[in-house]
């Protein structure tokens, strides 16, 4: 498959961990103060970043991923955040991960999940094709479990092919996933988890970490240098 990978501005905060595309604009998460912008993609500034539309702090710890659907942000709370600023109440515990579905005007947690299995995560989607469920990674197992909401049962589980599974796009007929370590994005059969096509990331173009789709290709962040980057199929 010929791609371009270009780099389009840096995030506004210095650790972007997850970002999703909507029709009100881009929204990056931040993984050091789990605030959460809302970015308008039309146009940067000067400086070259884009303007914020709007922000949020969030009761979300560590956070490794986020999408959105259903009227709400989801963002994925990697465990406790005091590796990165003091502690809080509402941080999830040290070796486990939190599912948050949060408010996208005000912040406020609406509903709190446990990760199926465990552990940690870096990644969560919207399934915006069989609404009502999410899919979540476990990077304890390195598997993929889509997750019925209403009753927060996993439905189907399928393997993951590399490990530091991170962000998702689910398509009509797959679902894109980010392997980080090993810089590539896989498209996997929903059923069986299948590799049906690959993209590679290599350097020196930023670390892909949250993925989105964006014009027909894709726009993903990466924590370690703050860049947010287009994918061009």
């Amino acid at each position: 498959m010929a791609i371009k990978i270009e780099k389009l501005f840096r995030a506004p905060y210095s650790m972007p961990n997850g970002l999703q595309v909507t029709d009100d604009g881009l929204w990056v998460v931040d993984q050091i103060t789990d605030r959460v912008a809302l970015l308008e993609m039309k146009n940067t500034s000067e400086y070259g970043v884009p303007r914020v539309v709007s922000e949020i702090a969030t009761e979300s710890s560590n956070t490794s991923g986020m999408t959105y659907g259903g009227g709400s942000l989801w963002l994925t709370a990697n465990g406790e955040g005091s590796r990165w600023r003091p502690a809080r109440p509402t941080d999830a515990n040290t070796g486990g991960s939190d599912i948050l579905r949060v408010d996208p005007k005000t912040g406020d947690t609406t509903e709190r999940y446990p990760l199926p299995g465990g552990g940690g995560t870096h990644g969560v989607e919207y399934d915006n094709y069989d609404d009502g469920y999410v899919w979540v990674q476990t990077l304890k197992d390195d598997v993929l479990h889509k997750v019925k909401i209403s009753d927060w049962s996993v439905q189907h589980t399928i393997p993951l092919p590399y490990t530091r599974g991170h962000g998702m796009v689910r398509l009509d007929d797959g679902i894109w996933v980010v392997h980080t370590s090993d810089r590539v994005i896989v498209k996997l059969d929903l059923n069986d988890g299948r590799l049906m096509d690959r993209i590679e990331v290599p350097e020196p173009h930023p670390e892909p970490h949250g993925l989105s789709i964006f014009n027909g290709g894709f726009v993903y962040c990466d924590a370690t240098s703050g860049w947010v980057a287009k994918i061009t199929l």
